[in-house]
């Protein structure tokens, strides 16, 4: 009779046990999931300003269209629109997918290739944007320069010697800014599958 006993008790405290490992797992998951939103914000909300001010800018083109009165204002212009409209909205739909992995619902493996994917397609909208960022900063100034001052950047420009100066300045502040963006974006990424990697042993299910 008391082998029994022992055995109701051992068996109820095990059970007991089972139920406070699960608690803490859910509670541990719960918050490896605040915490890997928040990394992803990091990144997010930078883009989601950048983004209104993309289309800030599409707007002030499309609205002053009609002062882009030759064929390569007017096309620096439909360039400048093209790249305005399309970066925000890939790079805004690759951090979606980052963010929108739920790790409490996905086993680990799950988990770790549904971020994957995210991440990949991000770098790779990063990469675009480089590229796209670069020629944006040249096809913009003839835009610009028309838009807010009714000039030709050429034909109404007496000298080129301050271009000269500009430019490769502008090239400069361009690379060391996407460096140092580049940066911070790849460490919280890294820090959000750091979280990952602390799950690995836990069971979501």
């Amino acid at each position: 009779m008391e082998l029994e006993e022992m055995q109701t008790v051992w068996s109820q405290m095990s059970d007991q046990i089972e139920k406070q490992k699960k608690l803490t797992d859910k509670m541990i998951i719960m918050m490896t999931q605040e915490q890997y939103r928040k990394k992803i914000n990091k990144i997010a909300y930078p883009e989601m300003i950048g983004a209104i001010i993309c289309y800030g800018v599409v707007i002030l083109i499309l609205i002053n269209l009609n002062k882009l009165d030759n064929w390569y204002t007017l096309l620096s212009g439909i360039i400048s629109i093209i790249i305005l409209s399309v970066l925000p909205v890939l790079s805004l739909k690759s951090i979606y997918q980052m963010r929108k992995v739920n790790i409490a619902v996905n086993n680990y493996k799950e988990t770790l290739l549904e971020y994957s994917k995210g991440k990949k397609r991000f770098q790779t909208v990063t990469k675009m944007g480089f590229y796209l960022g670069f020629i944006l900063m040249f096809v913009i100034m003839p835009v610009t320069s028309k838009i807010l001052n009714n000039k030709d950047l050429f034909s109404e420009t007496k000298s080129l010697w301050p271009f000269t100066i500009a430019i490769p300045v502008a090239i400069i502040f361009f690379i060391v800014f996407v460096r140092w963006v580049g940066r911070c974006y790849n460490n919280n990424i890294n820090s959000a599958e750091a979280l990952f990697k602390e799950l690995e042993d836990i069971d979501v299910s």
